[in-house]
């Protein structure tokens, strides 16, 4: 009707998926589509491959992947999921040989188009290249044979297969996937300029501090540059690995946020619909001179003409959603909801019973402990608001009788988690008070155990074996002895933990068993301040990803806002391991970054460097004599950062075997995934030490000068340092 109103209500969603799960997967697509319809979308777009899941990795190398994703497809078709809708899911599929990663847009019992995807993520936690390859005939299709069972619901033999576009009745609809967001040649420019209204983007895009900000940015900043309607559809949830998928699916048109979805939630399933008025997209591209003229130059895209209505009919009443203004979680709130989801999918799919957690009282294990009080509480909030599937998981994995149900997040905590504080002789009563005091504010089941008896059976053992008996330093015994009468106490509050880990459940009467929960932040890890095979050697660890200083942030948040005052008192106190014999005074003799020779500020700053900024011991030295010119000497600095260099390098081993951890932080040192470095290394860096002292001498005798040449280039070598720090951190 010549004059209408263009109108058309949209879907997208975030999905719980699970890689592998495809029963489960393809449930929970279903009902995102069977929302979607009773909300009236006529367009539902899931995340990216979300038939098998994101996190398949080597799984995509067996072709049992592609097929059983064919058979979700065929299931969807046959059972009438896209009767009147159109469906955008994402999987794997085999063209002429070759693995993509695909969008499949299907409609009416019909495969539409197969659109692979263009360009692909294969850095940081990405390894897409090996699995698929890119699409590389842009703006070109051609025709894929649809397997048998495919082929027998929908009676076509094959389906157009490319860089195409769907042209329907009224409007002209595109798909980019995840990673082409983020490139510098974007697919959305292309194709809003070829004149499509509506681009889509299926993603499964993870959960990292702060980096949701950086998203929603690109995203209007595309719609406001060249207009149009964009929509993002993400995976939420662990999905079998160190990733939270973070969800916040979301539409923007016209350089402005109509609807988000949630960032950090337990739904299964949430969906996210709105109401665009596609004429507005018409006169705000209209309106702007420059992009009417590169619009009128674009080479066009290939058309797949559909023959169905995306708008509202004539007679509907529909209002278009209006605009507001994006939400942002604080990084300490992050801290708190995004490991505390991971924590939830990681306990209710492995059939553990709980958790076990190694409590000192310390900031570590108590922001551990802190973000199991804060998944209850999400547990109890998601029930107490009708979530039947959270309800279903909380009831199963709590072992609640028959009409009991989870209310009370405290109660819940003493079901989900057994607490222990292991001490000895050389632990303080501080810390004692506080692990007993924190547990009870959230309401774990707590034990307090001394394991001195332990040691000594151990210590006399190794007496027994070699005559010899280890004295701590302060006693007078050597720097070797003294560092194994530390890592016997670690490694046994390890084998302890485990054992009270398989036993408890049976000792409170229930059945299964528990997670170990490991505490060692990212700067240890990076430091390899820990002892191998200590307590921080576990199943899986929610913060392994986080630095000090952000926890401590967390911890100051938590007293407040999750109602944990005891808190404030342990961010208050100095790190410490409480290894080595108390002062005469019963005072803790013993702080963490004496041990270490540096800070954890200057630890943070450090592991960007080597990893964001990319620096060697030279390029970091160089960095660090424009960053900290106000704070050290130059000599101090070198001797700084070989100190770090001769540590890292000293204990990189030490990273082979750190507990699976939640990632949340781009300098993480996780040697599984995420930082393929060696291991094994000169721990003396003899050439790049060498240079280091090179520089700083001629950087100490330039400044000694009070002017001249040379201290006008050491001044402007320090500024270049500091503005290449200042854009890198931008960067990130």
């Amino acid at each position: 009707m010549v004059g209408r109103q263009r109108l058309a209500v949209l879907a997208t969603c975030n999905l719980d998926q699970w890689a592998m799960d495809f029963e489960g997967n393809l449930r929970r697509i279903t009902r995102s589509i069977a929302e979607a319809r009773r909300r009236g979308a006529t367009y539902r777009v899931g995340p990216e491959l979300e038939i098998p899941g994101y996190g398949c990795e080597d799984h995509f190398n067996e072709h049992d992947t592609v097929e059983h994703s064919w058979e979700c497809i065929a299931e969807l078709l046959r059972g009438g999921h896209t009767d009147g809708i159109v469906c955008d899911v994402g999987m794997p599929v085999m063209h002429r040989g070759v693995r993509y990663n695909c969008r499949v847009f299907l409609l009416n019992r019909r495969v539409l188009l197969i659109r692979p995807k263009l360009h692909l993520a294969n850095d940081g936690n990405y390894r897409e290249t090996r699995y698929f390859a890119t699409w590389k005939r842009r703006r070109q299709w051609e025709e894929h044979t649809l397997p048998a069972d495919v082929a027998a619901v929908t009676g076509q033999a094959s389906c157009p297969f490319g860089d195409a576009v769907l042209a329907f009745r009224d409007t002209v609809l595109a798909a980019e996937t995840c990673e082409e967001l983020f490139t510098p040649q974007a697919p959305h420019i292309d194709l809003a300029l070829a004149g499509v209204e509506i681009i889509s983007n299926g993603s499964g895009s993870h959960h990292q501090l702060r980096k949701l900000n950086q998203r929603l940015d690109l995203m209007l900043n595309a719609t406001a540059k060249s207009g149009g309607v964009y929509l993002y559809a993400n995976q939420q949830g662990c999905d079998g690995g160190r990733l939270y998928f973070d969800g916040c699916a979301c539409a923007l048109v016209n350089g402005k946020l109509v609807a988000q979805g949630s960032q950090f939630s337990m739904k299964e399933v949430e969906v996210v619909t709105v109401t665009v008025d596609l004429d507005e997209v018409a006169s705000y591209r209209g309106a702007v001179a420059s992009l009417q003229e590169q619009a009128s130059s674009a080479e066009p895209f290939p058309l797949i003409h559909v023959d169905f209505n995306l708008c509202c009919p004539p007679d509907a009443f529909c209002l278009p959603t209006p605009a507001r203004e994006p939400f942002y979680h604080a990084p300490e709130e992050e801290i708190g909801r995004g490991p505390a989801c991971w924590l939830w999918d990681y306990l209710r799919r492995s059939g553990a019973s709980g958790f076990l957690l190694p409590l000192s009282g310390g900031a570590d294990s108590s922001s551990v402990a802190a973000i199991v009080g804060c998944m209850c509480q999400m547990v109890c909030e998601a029930v107490a608001a009708g979530d039947e599937d959270v309800l279903a998981d909380a009831v199963r994995v709590g072992q609640y009788g028959e009409g009991e149900r989870p209310t009370d997040a405290a109660e819940l905590a003493n079901r989900l988690l057994c607490s222990v504080y292991m001490g000895t002789e050389n632990s303080s009563q501080e810390t004692q008070d506080r692990a007993a005091a924190l547990a009870k504010q959230v309401g774990f089941h707590h034990l307090n155990v001394k394991i001195d008896s332990v040691v000594a059976s151990m210590t006399s053992l190794f007496a027994l074996i070699t005559g010899r008996t280890p004295r701590f330093r302060v006693h007078g015994g050597s720097p070797a002895e003294n560092l194994a009468l530390q890592n016997i106490q670690a490694r046994l509050r390890m084998v302890l933990a485990f054992l009270l880990a398989q036993l408890m459940p049976w000792v409170r009467g229930r059945s299964g068993f528990l997670l170990v929960l490991g505490s060692a932040n990212v700067d240890e890890g990076l430091r390899g301040y820990l002892t191998k095979y200590d307590c921080s050697s576990a199943d899986i660890n929610p913060i392994g990803g986080i630095s000090k200083a952000d926890l401590r942030r967390f911890l100051r948040w938590c007293a407040v806002h999750l109602g944990y005052p005891a808190l404030a008192e342990v961010e208050a106190a100095p790190p410490t391991a409480e290894l080595e014999p108390l002062a005469a005074n019963g005072a803790v003799a013993q702080t963490d970054e004496q041990d270490m020779g540096m800070t954890y500020e200057e630890l943070g700053v450090y592991g960007r460097l080597r990893k964001i900024s990319r620096c060697g011991p030279l390029s970091m030295f160089r960095a660090l004599l424009g960053q900290w010119r106000d704070r050290y000497a130059p000599g101090e600095v070198a001797e700084k950062v070989k100190h770090f260099f001769k540590y890292y390098a000293i204990n990189r081993h030490k990273a082979t075997t750190l507990t699976p951890a939640y990632h949340a932080e781009s300098y993480s040192p996780d040697d599984n995934r995420f930082d393929h470095r060696q291991f094994l290394y000169n721990f003396r860096w003899p050439w790049q030490f060498r240079a280091i002292d090179r520089l700083a001498a001629q950087a100490e005798a330039a400044l000694q000068k009070p002017a001249g040449a040379a201290a006008v280039q050491l001044q402007r070598q320090h500024e270049a340092a500091a503005a290449g720090t200042r854009d890198a951190a931008l960067h990130t």
